[in-house]
């Protein structure tokens, strides 16, 4: 008896200490979710958030365009809202759907060109991005998608409903009060400068920097013309340490391309400064630049630091050229956890990629802007 009352004390108090153990890491685990949950301070509210860009922001514009730059078939989607595929370049949700969920306005943010989208969806907000859009319009001629301009235009037929489901007074309330974010860029240099001959003959890095925040700025300016007043820019990321781009340009071991990373920075550097001339110029506006190139840059050399196992590879294939088209039904999903994977496919981050890079990106406006 003495022998098998030993057993169960030993039993018991390894139990109790393994009981205690999951406990602990389960308030931990609690508390960095909730850490990566980052609320607007100082009451901050808007009744509706826009997104405009690239994929990055686009929730589906792409799903009925003759491109192939379109993502509306599994495994994309396999973890949103049950595994459907929306036209996100992702598993689940994406920036849009973290920004709008962030400010309490709704779960997701649909695309203006769903077809389902109803009456409610245009009060809160929609997004008019176009993956692998870009400023350049040889960008958007080559990939066939939704140029920037275009997106403007279907800003203006939102108005339009908008104004006959809310009235005039309202419309100028959700237009005015509401938030905008803007993502693009980066296929600029991907898509167009460094692949093709299009532009190298005409501009180096900083001149076709130049050149393409021109078209930004027009952008950006029509979109205050037409009521919008708070307008988040993105930065463009760390473009060399895509995982494609590992591929292609990064040598044997497949390392960030420097150029790329390079031509990011010019940019960046060149974005934030027509972002303060440009408050300047248009006195009625609140538009703040945040920077994703730092954070995203910061995951890659310290994945393990923001909970992440990998950050060459996406989960799709082999994770080093798979995208869009060639990420498809027939290609095994190759990542046991896609939330310890960085990236879902050869350029967009996981769902768990998106939400770490979004706390990220709202903890700098909740620094200067909200």
């Amino acid at each position: 008896m003495k022998t098998g009352g030993a057993f169960y004390s030993s039993s018991s108090s390894t139990f109790t200490v393994l009981l205690a153990s999951f406990i602990i890491a389960s308030c931990l685990l609690f508390q960095i979710n909730q850490a990566l949950i980052i609320q607007p301070k100082n009451n901050f509210t808007a009744p509706a958030l826009f997104s405009f860009g690239d994929s990055l922001l686009d929730t589906g514009n792409n799903n009925n365009l003759r491109t192939v730059v379109k993502c509306n078939f599994p495994p994309y989607g396999k973890d949103f809202l049950g595994g459907i595929p929306t036209g996100r370049f992702c598993n689940g949700k994406i920036f849009s759907d973290f920004y709008v969920e962030a400010l309490g306005i709704k779960e997701f943010l649909p695309a203006f060109l769903d077809p389902a989208l109803g009456p409610q969806d245009l009060l809160t907000g929609v997004s008019f991005a176009s993956s692998s859009a870009g400023f350049d319009p040889i960008t958007n001629n080559i990939t066939s998608v939704l140029s920037l301009a275009d997106q403007l235009k279907m800003f203006k037929e939102y108005k339009e409903k908008l104004q006959m489901i809310a009235g005039e007074e309202r419309t100028w309330t959700i237009i005015s009060e509401s938030l905008y974010f803007l993502s693009a860029g980066s296929n600029d240099f991907f898509i167009t400068y460094f692949p093709t001959t299009f532009r190298k003959f005409n501009f180096d890095v900083s001149s076709y920097a130049d050149f393409i925040l021109r078209l930004a700025s027009t952008f950006l300016q029509e979109l205050y013309n037409l009521g919008a007043r708070r307008i988040v820019v993105q930065s463009i990321p760390p473009i060399g340490c895509l995982p494609t781009i590992r591929t292609t340009v990064g040598g044997k071991e497949r390392n960030c391309a420097k150029k790329y990373n390079q031509a990011a920075l010019v940019y960046n550097s060149k974005l934030a400064s027509l972002i303060d001339s440009l408050l300047k110029k248009l006195p009625e506006s609140k538009i703040v630049y945040v920077d994703i190139y730092k954070p995203l840059l910061d995951i890659i050399q310290d994945p393990n630091t923001f909970g992440f196992d990998e950050v060459k590879n996406g989960c799709c294939g082999t994770g080093t050229f798979e995208v869009a088209v060639l990420c498809n039904p027939l290609v095994p999903v190759t990542c046991p956890d896609d939330s310890k994977n960085l990236f879902w496919d050869s350029f967009h981050p996981t769902e768990n990629g998106y939400r770490v890079l979004s706390a990220m990106v709202l903890k700098q406006l909740n620094n200067g802007f909200f």
